[in-house]
């Protein structure tokens, strides 16, 4: 087990169902990059209701279509690698809105098998 008390930075971004980059939805978008960028982790939360600057009231009744609920891409990772990865994130959106907030991780447990299988495939590379 790894143990990983310190303080890192938690990024969610806001978005919605329907949010596009290129032809892709854009949470697809935003967790093939976390990937490529060698982050550990992304998870995206979706929502069951919400409303934000995309949507409002009409007629004192909520809409909310299901094509048009709230995602959130949740990520955590060192101020550093958020600082350096938002540009490229803020140009993939159209709308939403990002939240950093520091957070202390009180435990993380990667996987074991995984990590040792790499260590190994690294060996003998060399």
């Amino acid at each position: 087990m790894t143990e990983y008390t310190n303080e890192k930075l938690l990024m969610r971004i806001h978005i919605s169902e329907n949010d596009k980059y290129g032809h892709k939805p854009l949470f697809e978008a935003l967790i093939d990059l976390f990937n490529s960028k060698g982050y550990a982790g992304a998870t995206v939360l979706k929502g069951v209701a919400g409303f934000g600057a995309w949507s409002g009231r009409r007629d004192g009744v909520p809409r909310a279509r299901s094509h048009r609920l709230p995602l959130i891409v949740e990520v955590l990772s060192c101020r550093e690698r958020i600082d350096e990865i938002m540009p490229r994130i803020c140009g993939m959106m159209n709308s939403g809105m990002i939240t950093l907030g520091t957070v202390k991780v009180a435990h993380y447990c990667a996987n074991i098998g995984r990590q040792e299988k790499l260590q190994e495939l690294k060996k003998m590379a060399h």
